[in-house]
């Protein structure tokens, strides 16, 4: 026997493991503190998977900018629980007015001074900038943000789509975040 097969053996403990489908969702003590800003995006299809993965992460609201359009067979069962506010554009008096309410204004981008994504705590009230699939976050909103996390890379292309770097920063917060 393979000591990859003895390794696979010692971690299965004989289980027999069953799949569940349709789990119900882990209950939270209070509402989820996390609100993600969307920015007009060229894909009504990156849009929706974000919509899906905020509403997976137990997310209570989602800013969305531009002619935002969600597909509800790519959001599936987001519920009611989910908020969706229109904006025309991700204005930079939108994001000093949720400072004003003491969030924390956290952009999801690639830049000179970011954090790494899995070293940075998140404070509990914050609200996650997401950038544009092309052009990222533009300048002026940038120099609103508190701080910026970026997931890093180890191959090509890049970058990630921005509906799973968005995912991915969703899942971090509520992995430190759990209830």
């Amino acid at each position: 026997m393979s000591s990859e097969t003895q390794n696979d053996e010692a971690r299965n403990d004989g289980k027999d493991f069953v799949q569940i489908r349709h789990k119900e969702p882990m209950e939270l003590s209070h509402p989820r503190e996390l609100v993600v800003a969307v920015p007009p995006m060229h894909s009504n299809v990156n849009l929706s998977r974000i919509v899906r993965a905020a509403g997976c992460c137990g997310v209570r609201k989602i800013i969305c900018c531009g002619n935002a359009s969600v597909n509800a067979k790519i959001a599936r069962e987001t519920g009611i629980d989910l908020e969706i506010e229109q904006h025309r554009t991700l204005a930079p008096e939108l994001l000093r007015k949720w400072k004003a309410k003491g969030w924390r204004v956290v952009g999801l981008e690639q830049t000179n001074d970011s954090y790494w994504l899995h070293e940075y705590a998140f404070p509990e009230k914050t609200l996650l900038v997401v950038g544009n699939e092309r052009l990222g976050i533009e300048p002026e909103i940038l120099r609103c943000l508190d701080d910026v996390v970026e997931i890093p890379m180890y191959g090509l292309p890049f970058s990630h789509n921005a509906a799973t770097a968005t995912a991915i920063a969703m899942y971090e917060y509520c992995r430190q975040h759990p209830h």
